[in-house]
C-alpha cells in the first residue's frame, strides 16, 4: 500500500509540476523584477526558469555581462542556482515548503540577480506551491477520556486537534471514527480555520455494561490521493458527575508587548461546575499543545493566570493560541482557546547589506553612473519596520532607490581624480519607531585616472645666457613641466617644436633630452653672427591621447673679446689711385703752421665687432716724430695739437696711435698718420716731392692741383653749412634737423646695430646708429650690459666736454642716455697729392 502511495504521490507531483514550469516559463515580472512558482519537494537541479532570457540576455551576453545571485538573506541563496552558460535557474537544494514557510498560506523566496557592465539589479521571486507531502497527525497517539455514565446524550466531548503541516486543499479536512453504538464525530471549525474533532454521544451510557471503550479516530486531508493519521481513544465511563466545568468565555484575547518583562501577567481564565463538593473543584491547566508554545507560558492550577516564563520574539512568532482545560473533581473537562497577540517594539535597527561595488571609478565617468548597490531591511513591523536611506560625507555620490529595500550609490556630479583620488562615505539607515534605530556602513570609492591635463611649464618663457665659443654639448638650462594625472598619463617627455631660427634649424642650435627637459648646445655659438635666438620645447605625456604644451626658450648669447680694433682712417692700404693710374701714395693731413694748441689735425676712426666693454675703445699715441707737438683724445680719437706750431717744427710729422679695447686680455691695432706742416696745400707740394718716386708729368700735377682745388672748394662750403646748423643746433633746432633722429639709449640695455657698414670716407666724425632697427628685428629685450666707469664717462679732451655722439660708431662708451646724440661738423678734407 506504500508503494502505490508513493505512486500517485509522484503522478500527483508530475501533474502539478508540468503547468507550474509552464507558468514560471511563460512569467514576465514588471520592470526589474521576475516570478517564477515551482512546486516543493523538487529535486536538486530541477529548472525553475530561463532567467537570462527572461532578463532580455543571450548566452553570448552572460560572460561579459556576469550574471549571479545575490540576496541579503544568505540562506534563501542556498535553495536556487543559476547557469554561468546557458542562465538558466535551476533547484539547488530540497524544497520543503513546511520548513521554509510553516502555516503560512504562501511560501516565496526573494533574492536578486545582479548583471554587469553595465551594473544593474534585478528582484526575483519563487513561489513555493504546496504539495500533499504530510499526513495529518494527533499530538499523541492515545487519548485517555472520561464520561459519566450519567451523561445525557448529545453531550459533546472536545477531543483535541490534529496537525497536518500542509496548507489549502492538502491541509486536514475531516475526521472519521470507528463505527460503535454510543459515539460518533463532528468536525468543529475554529474562527482562526482550524478543524477539531468533537464525539457527540448518541445513546446514554452504562458503566455496568460497558465500563470503558477503545475506538480509532482518524484525521483526513483533502489531498489527492487523501492521506490520513489516526489516534486511539480509551474512554472510560465513571459514576455520577453529571455536570462538567464551563469557561466563562469560549475565546479569551489577550495583548503582549515582545519586551514583556518574565513573569508579566497574561490574563486570568475562570470556569464554573454546578456541582458541589469534588466535582465542582475545578483546576486548570493547558491542553496537548507543541512544546515550544509551552515553554512560553505557564498557568496557575488553582486560580487559572497565565503568565509569561520565557522572552517573546516579535520577528520570530506574531501571535500564540493556547488550549486551556478546566476540570472539576469527577474528571469532567472544558476547555477554551486563549488568543496571544504579540505587540512589536522597535528593538531591531535597519541591517545594511552592500550586494555590489564598482571600485575604482574612471574620473570621467558621467553623472549618474552607478557605482554600488546595497540592500536595507529591518525586520520590525509598521512604522519601527520602515526605513529611510541617505549618504554622510562630503562627496560627489547620490542615493537612488531603486526598489523596496534596494538602493544604487551613483555619482551626483563629475569626478576629479587630481582633487580627491578616494571618496569615502557613510550610508545611514534610520527606521521610523520610536526611538528610532539606525545603522550605518563605510562605503569606500576609487577613482581611476583618465589623461584629462595637459603638461604645465613652470615658466612660459625662459631665458637662458650662453657664452660664444662655447663648447658643443654644453648645457644651456633645463625646463621642467609638471602633469598631475597619474601613470604613463603623467610621464611627461620634451622635445624641439621650432622656434624663431625655424622648426627645422632649432636642432642644430640646441638640443632637449627627452626625460629631463636638459637643453644642450649643438655647436659653439658666435656673437658677432648671432646673439640671441629663441626655440620651442614641446612637452607631451604618455596618455591616450596624448596632451602637450609648448614653452619659449631665449638663448643670449654673451659676448667674449675674440675681435681685435679694426682701423677706419687712416686706411691701412698703402695707398689709393687718383684716376685709376696715379701712383700709390700715403694719405697725409696738412696742418698750417700759424696752428695753435688745440687744433684738430685729424680723426682716428676704428670700429670693434664685439660689444659692451671688448667693444669700448680707448687711443694713445705711442710714437712721434715730435711727440711733444701732438696728442690724441683718450676717448675721442681726436689728434690736435699740443702746443702752438713753430717754425722749428720739421715739415713732415709721422705719428703712430694705439686703439686698445676694454677685454680682458684686451686687444689692440695701430694706426699711422702723416702730417705735413705748412700754411697751403701750394706750400706742402714741395715737401711731399721728396716722397713721391717717379714724379709725374707737369700735365698730370696740374690736374691734380685743379681737383684739389675744387675739392677744397666744396669742403669748405660743406663746413660752412655744418657750421650754421650746429649753431642752429645749440639754439634748439626742430627734432627734423637732428642727426638722422638718434636716438636716446635705453636705461636697461644698450641697444646694438643688427649689423654696420664700413665706410671709406675719413672724416665722418659722428657714426649715427639707428638703434629701432634692431629693435625691429630681435623683438625681445638684449640682456643687459655692464654700466661704465664714472672716469671713463666723463673723460674728454682739454675743452672738458665732448661730442656725446663723437665715437659712438668707434666702440666707444655711450653718453648720457637721456641727452639727445649731436653729430658734429665735418672737417675739411685732406688729399695725398704727389
Amino acid at each position: 500500500m506504500g508503494g502505490g502511495q508513493r505512486q500517485r504521490r509522484r503522478r500527483a507531483g508530475g501533474q502539478v509540476l508540468l503547468p507550474v514550469l509552464l507558468l514560471g516559463m511563460c512569467w514576465r515580472a514588471a520592470a526589474e523584477r521576475l516570478r517564477y512558482t515551482i512546486p516543493e519537494e523538487l529535486g536538486r537541479g530541477s529548472l525553475v526558469g530561463p532567467l537570462a532570457r527572461d532578463l532580455g540576455l543571450s548566452p553570448a551576453d552572460l560572460p561579459a555581462r556576469k550574471l549571479r545571485l545575490a540576496s541579503a538573506a544568505k540562506r534563501q541563496l542556498k535553495y536556487f542556482t543559476v547557469s554561468g552558460e546557458s542562465g538558466n535557474l535551476y533547484v539547488s537544494e530540497r524544497l520543503d515548503r513546511e520548513e521554509m514557510c510553516g502555516e503560512a498560506a504562501s511560501c516565496s523566496v526573494s533574492f536578486e540577480a545582479l548583471v554587469q557592465n553595465p551594473l544593474n539589479v534585478f528582484h526575483v521571486q519563487v513561489a513555493i506551491q504546496d504539495i500533499n507531502d504530510n499526513a495529518p497527525r494527533f499530538l499523541q497517539d492515545n487519548f485517555q477520556l472520561e464520561i459519566n455514565e450519567l451523561t445525557s446524550p448529545g453531550a459533546r466531548l472536545a477531543v483535541g486537534v490534529a496537525e497536518d503541516a500542509d496548507v489549502g486543499s492538502n491541509s486536514l479536512q475531516g475526521y472519521e471514527l470507528e463505527a460503535n453504538g454510543y459515539f460518533a464525530v463532528e468536525v468543529k471549525e475554529s474562527p482562526d480555520g482550524s478543524k477539531f474533532a468533537e464525539l457527540v454521544l448518541r445513546r446514554a451510557l452504562d458503566r455496568e455494561r460497558e465500563p470503558s471503550l477503545r475506538l480509532v479516530l482518524t484525521a483526513l486531508d483533502g489531498g489527492d490521493p487523501p492521506r490520513s493519521g489516526t489516534a486511539q481513544l480509551c474512554i472510560n465511563v465513571t459514576d455520577a458527575n453529571d455536570n462538567a466545568p464551563v469557561f466563562v468565555q469560549d475565546r479569551y484575547r489577550a495583548s503582549l508587548r515582545e519586551d514583556a518583562p518574565l513573569g508579566s501577567t497574561v490574563l486570568n481564565v475562570s470556569a464554573s461546575d454546578p456541582d458541589v463538593g469534588t466535582n465542582a473543584r475545578i483546576t486548570y491547566g493547558f491542553g496537548k499543545m507543541p512544546a515550544k508554545v509551552l515553554k512560553k507560558f505557564t498557568v496557575h492550577a488553582e486560580s487559572g493566570m497565565i503568565t509569561l516564563q520565557e522572552a517573546l520574539d516579535f520577528e520570530d512568532t506574531r501571535g500564540y493560541t493556547l488550549l486551556m482545560e478546566a476540570k472539576d473533581g469527577g474528571g469532567l473537562v472544558a476547555q477554551c482557546k486563549v488568543e496571544i497577540e504579540v505587540l512589536d517594539v522597535n528593538d531591531n535597527a535597519p541591517e545594511i547589506t552592500i550586494l555590489s561595488v564598482s571600485s575604482p571609478v574612471p574620473e570621467d565617468a558621467p553623472v549618474g553612473t552607478v557605482v554600488a548597490l546595497l540592500n536595507v531591511k529591518d525586520p520590525d513591523s509598521m512604522e519601527n519596520g520602515e526605513v529611510s536611506c541617505e549618504l554622510s560625507g562630503e562627496a560627489p555620490l547620490s542615493l537612488v532607490a531603486s526598489s523596496i529595500g534596494s538602493y544604487k550609490v551613483v555619482t551626483a556630479s563629475a569626478l576629479d581624480r587630481e582633487q580627491a583620488a578616494e571618496h569615502s562615505v557613510t550610508v545611514v539607515a534610520r527606521d521610523r519607531g520610536r526611538p528610532a534605530l539606525s545603522s550605518s556602513t563605510a562605503l569606500v570609492l576609487e577613482v581611476s585616472d583618465v589623461n584629462d591635463n595637459a603638461p604645465v611649464f613652470e615658466e612660459a618663457a625662459y631665458s637662458a645666457y650662453v657664452a660664444e665659443n662655447n663648447a658643443a654639448g654644453a648645457p644651456v638650462l633645463r625646463v621642467l613641466a609638471r602633469d598631475p594625472d597619474a601613470g604613463a598619463n603623467g610621464r611627461v617627455s620634451y622635445w624641439l617644436a621650432g622656434g624663431s631660427v625655424g622648426a627645422a634649424e632649432a636642432a642644430a642650435y640646441v638640443s632637449v633630452e627627452a626625460r629631463s627637459g636638459a637643453l644642450y648646445a649643438q655647436r659653439s655659438f658666435d656673437y658677432e653672427q648671432c646673439r640671441e635666438f629663441a626655440v620651442v620645447v614641446r612637452a607631451q605625456d604618455g596618455g591616450e591621447p596624448a596632451r602637450s604644451s609648448t614653452a619659449t626658450v631665449r638663448v643670449f648669447v654673451l659676448d667674449r673679446n675674440d675681435n681685435a680694433p679694426r682701423v677706419l682712417w687712416p686706411a691701412t692700404e698703402a695707398g689709393e689711385r687718383v684716376l685709376g693710374s696715379a701712383p700709390a701714395l700715403e694719405p697725409f693731413e696738412v696742418v698750417p703752421r700759424s696752428a695753435e694748441a688745440g687744433y684738430l689735425v685729424a680723426k682716428v676712426v676704428a670700429v670693434d665687432a664685439d660689444a659692451g666693454r671688448n667693444a669700448w675703445l680707448s687711443y694713445e699715441l705711442v710714437q712721434a716724430s715730435e711727440p711733444a707737438l701732438f696728442r690724441v683724445g683718450l676717448h675721442s680719437g681726436e689728434v690736435r695739437t699740443a702746443r702752438a706750431v713753430s717754425e722749428r717744427d720739421a715739415a713732415k710729422q709721422r705719428l703712430v696711435a694705439v686703439v686698445k679695447d676694454h677685454g680682458q686680455p684686451a686687444l689692440s691695432a695701430t694706426a699711422t698718420l702723416h702730417v705735413v706742416l705748412a700754411e697751403s696745400l701750394q706750400e706742402a707740394l714741395p715737401e711731399l716731392s721728396e716722397r713721391a718716386a717717379g714724379a709725374d708729368s707737369p700735365a698730370e700735377l696740374q690736374f691734380y692741383l685743379v681737383l684739389a682745388l675744387a675739392l677744397l672748394s666744396a669742403l669748405f662750403l660743406l663746413s660752412v653749412a655744418l657750421a650754421v646748423l650746429a649753431r642752429l643746433r645749440r639754439a634748439g633746432p626742430p627734432a627734423v634737423l637732428r642727426c638722422l633722429g638718434a636716438q636716446r639709449l635705453s636705461v636697461a640695455g644698450a641697444a646694438f646695430p643688427a649689423d654696420f657698414c664700413e665706410g671709406t670716407l675719413p672724416y665722418s666724425y659722428n657714426l649715427c646708429v639707428a638703434s629701432g632697427r634692431a629693435v625691429a628685428e630681435a623683438a625681445w629685450v638684449p640682456p643687459p650690459l655692464p654700466s661704465l666707469p664714472a672716469e671713463e664717462l666723463l673723460g674728454g679732451e682739454s675743452s672738458g666736454k665732448r661730442s656725446p655722439s663723437s665715437n659712438a660708431g668707434a666702440g666707444e662708451p655711450p653718453a648720457d642716455p637721456d641727452s639727445p646724440q649731436v653729430c658734429e661738423p665735418a672737417r675739411p678734407l685732406s688729399l695725398s697729392l704727389p
